[in-house]
């Protein structure tokens, strides 16, 4: 027989089999790794080693005897920098390339200051620990919303528009047809005149967004349009005088001032409510963080109406006759009336008096508005003159112009403009900025109508400007009047029907308590140190002593277990209770050396002691 068969050797002709670490293919580097250190066969591979690091520390003997230094160091102790760790990767991009301006972009300290809300230089008086980390940090939190509103600024890409004649040309000499014909085509058909000559004349009032337009007639007729696209949403006649009308907080709800009670209609012209208790009412006023409806009626009655609700939060009796002149400050949301004695008072629903008393004018006051920021109120009178007072806490004029028809009605733009209708001529006056008051040394703007006056308001977030007058209804272009920009959150022209609803319910979750309107709204975030102070005093004479005046026990830490919470709570109380006795002694040793004192004067005098000495003091 033949030799069996073998299986050759791995030693001789067939190659050995290959590790299956060899076999494993070698992971491709990206291009922002770094370049390893090849391993050698059959070494897993491992972090990279530092060679640097490596010759810099020689290595030690197993053996070596390591001295053990002591606690306490002859030398100085001189304190250490902290180590900064350096990390090349987090400065590098994924290229690799390194930022040649890291971190967050500088932003100017005077764009900061305006948005600034905090007034770092006040500071309370003896303020504690606690009460002082939490002020450091909302002003650390307000310097950060601060600054990431300046950032935001740079987003705001529309700027307010201007008009501005050739060399030596007088603006006010520009009429509607020349603006219509300078602009674009969707700017002109912003300007429009409805003929409305046989309901007139009217009221007109834009609602918070600035997308739709109510007005109603003296006759009767009441509409709701969004004038943008001209398309109507209701259109009635109430069949009685409309007196005035207003857009609660959204445009689907309409308040309409009739002749004898005031009435709630919706967006499609169906009556909601009639409230009766609400009458004769000439002027309407909302209030649209507070949800509150303001009425001025001819019994001389101011009235609150919580739309939310549907309470009457107040009803104050102004005893200064009718009330045909009504404005709200926009800033603290403070009404303003004006009387036929020539005075302005302010009210707010929390107070059965007026805030203020102005004296304006010598005869009566036909007209009065408020800026957007609160810092200027215009006033005109029966004897012809357009005045503009501080409501700084100083309530002066600043400046003074004789009309010659006098003006019935005034109005401000976002952008702090002033109009005054006077008969069938509307002017409008310019001012330096937002923040300044109108110059009327001279128009900026002037137009003529068909008819009378009767109604003036400045759209929101638009140039434009409607007047309601006998004739009907005219929307004017007026260059710079309205704010360029608007908070898409809080009033967005272009908000769909849930969007609405949603800000609805945030709105009404937000509402301001009709108690908080006052004067000066940033007096509600300080503390009242006179209460305060008055408050620690009746403590003071309550207890017989200052639980304040030492600071307070604080035990020492021991070991073994001793200082557990209930044993430091055990000990802090005991001390309390020895000090307070202590002090109720001393109180009590003290009344009774003065009741001592009391009965040697009573014996020295010799009079005789009677049962009513007991209330003396």
């Amino acid at each position: 027989m033949g030799e069996m068969e073998t299986a050759p050797k791995p030693g001789r002709d067939v190659p050995p089999k290959k590790d299956k670490l060899q076999t494993k293919r070698k992971k491709p580097r990206r291009y922002w790794e770094e370049e390893t250190v090849p391993t050698t066969d059959g070494a897993s591979p491992g972090p990279p080693c530092n060679k640097k690091n490596r010759e810099l520390r020689p290595q030690r003997p197993k053996n070596a005897h390591i001295l053990k230094k002591s606690r306490i160091s002859k030398q100085p102790q001189v304190p250490k920098k902290p180590q900064e760790w350096k990390n090349p990767e987090s400065q590098r991009s994924l290229s690799g390339a390194q930022d040649p301006f890291p971190g967050p972009a500088p932003v100017p300290v005077e764009v900061v200051q305006k948005f600034c809300r905090i007034d770092k230089s006040r500071k309370l008086p003896r303020s504690k620990a606690k009460t002082r980390s939490r002020l450091e940090v909302a002003e650390a939190e307000e310097e950060e919303t601060s600054i990431k509103a300046a950032r935001s600024e740079l987003l705001l890409a529309e700027e307010p528009g201007f008009l501005e004649g050739e060399d030596g040309e007088d603006t006010a000499k520009i009429c509607q047809a020349d603006i219509v014909e300078a602009v674009d085509i969707a700017s002109a058909a912003k300007h429009f005149d409805l003929n409305l000559r046989q309901f007139g004349p009217y009221r007109l009032n834009y609602s918070r967004t600035g997308r739709h337009l109510a007005f109603g007639g003296r006759r009767g007729h009441v509409a709701a349009l969004d004038w943008v696209t001209k398309k109507l949403m209701c259109e009635i006649n109430v069949m009685e005088a409309v007196r005035d009308i207003r857009f609660l907080h959204s445009e689907a709800l309409l308040a309409v001032a009739q002749n004898r009670w005031l009435h709630i209609y919706d967006n499609q012209g169906i009556e909601l409510h009639c409230i009766r208790r609400c009458d004769r009412v000439t002027r309407l006023e909302f209030l649209p963080f507070h949800f509150l409806l303001a009425t001025a009626s001819e019994t001389g009655f101011l009235t609150y109406l919580d739309v939310s609700v549907g309470k009457i939060v107040a009803a104050l009796n102004v005893r200064a006759g009718r009330l045909d002149v009504m404005s709200q400050n926009p800033y603290n949301a403070v009404i303003h009336l004006g009387h036929s004695n020539g005075t302005v008072s302010l009210w707010s629903p929390a107070m059965k008096e007026p805030l203020a008393k102005i004296l304006c004018h010598r005869g009566g006051v036909r007209a009065v508005a408020v800026d957007s920021t609160g810092t200027y109120m215009a006033t005109s009178g029966l004897d012809h003159q357009l005045k503009i007072f501080d409501l700084r806490g100083t309530y002066q004029p600043l400046s003074t112009r004789t009309l010659p028809h006098g003006a019935g009605h005034l109005a401000f733009s976002q952008r702090g403009l002033l109009v005054a209708g006077m008969g069938d001529v509307v002017n409008i006056w310019a001012g330096q900025g937002k923040a300044s008051p109108p110059s009327l040394e001279q128009p900026y703007l002037t137009h003529r109508l068909s008819g009378p006056v009767h109604g003036l308001q400045f759209c929101p977030f638009e140039d434009v400007l409607g007047v309601g007058h006998s004739g009907g209804v005219t929307s004017m272009l007026v260059p710079g009047a309205g704010e360029p920009n608007f908070d898409g959150l809080e009033s967005n022209p272009y908000r769909s029907r849930k969007q609405r609803q949603e800000w609805e319910v945030k709105a009404l979750l937000e509402k301001v308590p009709a108690e908080l309107i006052c004067l000066d709204p940033r007096a509600l975030a300080e503390v009242d140190v006179i209460s305060l102070e008055q408050g620690k005093k009746e403590r003071i004479e309550r207890l017989g002593y200052d639980p304040e005046a030492k600071a307070p026990f604080q035990p020492k830490p021991k070991q073994k277990g001793r200082s557990s919470t209930a044993s430091l709570v055990k000990r802090k109380r005991k001390v309390m209770d020895e000090e307070h006795r202590d002090k109720v002694r001393q109180s009590l040793q003290q009344q009774q050396q003065q009741q001592q004192q009391k009965e040697a004067k009573a014996k020295s005098t010799g009079a005789r002691p009677s049962a009513l000495d007991r209330f003396v003091r």
